[in-house]
């Protein structure tokens, strides 16, 4: 109707007038001395703690200035006060002011989601984007066709004309980031650093987050790991947490009559909606179920569990990569769909069984065959091109190293 575009184009032009005069505040900082060896890492659109990639590209940097004299400097934007770095880490809470000078005077920029809109990025600034995928069951970008907000739009090629740089694990990933991120730069094929830890440090989790909630060694956890609903042209971003008729009580029942040993659920919810897990924490009142969507590294997590269940995540694709069994739980497929857009897979082409109730579920637990599913996983990463191998951290601060060489500014090896 005519109100909602007045309403919509009304708040457009509020987002784009702000956005003028946190460029100019950008430009005024520019006036600052730059420091090349500055690094500006941010996860969750600067409001997110340690975790997903850039954190294992700030463990090897960190590792690498152990020994050097000169050391590069890393300065993290976040929204909390609260979340925990590394003492190397200089966070700072990513008000305008603090972002717009950090951002403006350093010699690289590592997100996993958008800069704000109104951002500007000065000369011989290098700016790599994670993103925060391998691949992807749900649309992004362009791939929503008109359920992509107009608003959106604008960000995201506002942030693409920015990004100098993005990396991919996998071919399809490689094809598809045109249409995704609306970006038509530069792409590297470094595997993605969130994923390191699924190769190389799955037993060190194992134990981490059992001792860390009183857990026996050989305890069994399933990740069940739903994202969030919402985003659509008409609705607000990220409205709901919902678990459905997700029955925990049954669904440990089933994993134990199947696999044996003592099952425990962790909750996993979306980082924009994880503040919600406490409401279903109350609702269960299941001493099985445990809530850990308030770690900000999601990898652990993976790295930590046995089985994952979740709807349209991408994090099914990285628990493959560990040939973990995975199960995607999509009671609400039609209404998602016609909400975020066609989904980049039909739900069939995955290795993944598909339960679209708690019965089927069950069923599927039932009949799962880890030798046939590996078979189907294998088949399905070969045909996308996975090329992760759990050396990408490495492989990204090597680049980073030779760029900054390569103006001149950077430390030497």
């Amino acid at each position: 109707s005519r109100k909602v575009r007045d309403i919509l184009n009304y708040y457009i032009y509020r987002r784009k007038i702000k956005a003028f005069f946190s460029s100019l505040l950008f430009r005024m900082c520019q006036l600052f001395p730059m420091e090349p060896d500055k690094i500006v890492m941010w996860t969750l659109e600067g409001k997110g703690g340690y975790g997903d990639s850039p954190k294992y590209i700030a463990e090897e940097i960190l590792r690498r200035n152990q020994k050097r004299e000169r050391k590069y400097k890393i300065v993290w934007l976040t929204g909390s006060s609260v979340q925990e770095f590394p003492q190397e880490i200089k966070s700072v809470t990513n008000s305008i002011g603090t972002r717009a000078y950090h951002l403006s005077t350093s010699g690289f920029w590592v997100g996993n989601t958008r800069t704000e809109y109104g951002t500007k990025k000065r000369k011989g600034t290098t700016y790599i984007q994670t993103w925060h995928s391998i691949a992807g069951i749900k649309p992004i970008g362009e791939q929503r066709g008109n359920r992509l907000p107009q608003m959106a739009r604008i960000v995201s090629e506002a942030d693409s004309k920015l990004i100098d740089y993005v990396l991919v694990g996998n071919e399809w990933s490689y094809r598809m980031c045109t249409s995704g991120l609306i970006y038509d730069g530069s792409i590297l094929r470094t595997g993605i650093p969130r994923c390191d830890v699924l190769f190389n440090r799955r037993e060190e989790m194992r134990r981490k987050y059992r001792e860390r909630h009183g857990l026996c060694l050989d305890a069994s956890i399933l990740l069940y790991a739903p994202t969030f609903r919402g985003g659509s042209q008409k609705g607000r971003r990220s409205v709901n947490a919902e678990t459905g008729t997700m029955d925990f009580e049954r669904l440990v029942h089933a994993l134990e009559e199947k696999f044996g040993g003592t099952w425990y659920i962790f909750l996993r919810l979306h980082p924009q909606v994880a503040n919600q897990a406490e409401t279903i924490m109350r609702r269960e009142q299941n001493d099985r179920l445990i809530n850990a969507s308030a770690y900000p590294d999601m990898n652990e997590l993976l790295a930590a569990s046995d089985m994952l269940i979740t709807d349209y995540s991408s994090s099914a694709f990285e628990s493959m990569l560990m040939k973990q069994p995975g199960f995607l739980f999509v009671e609400d497929e039609q209404e998602y769909v016609e909400d975020r857009g066609e989904l980049m897979f039909q739900l069939e082409e995955l290795p993944f069984p598909v339960a679209y109730d708690m019965d089927e579920l069950g069923r599927q637990i039932a009949d799962f065959d880890q030798s046939r599913y590996e078979e189907r996983v294998e088949l399905f990463m070969g045909g996308i091109g996975v090329f992760e191998d759990g050396n990408a951290s490495s492989r990204v601060v090597d680049f980073m190293e030779e760029r900054m060489l390569h103006t001149g500014k950077g430390i030497k090896k």
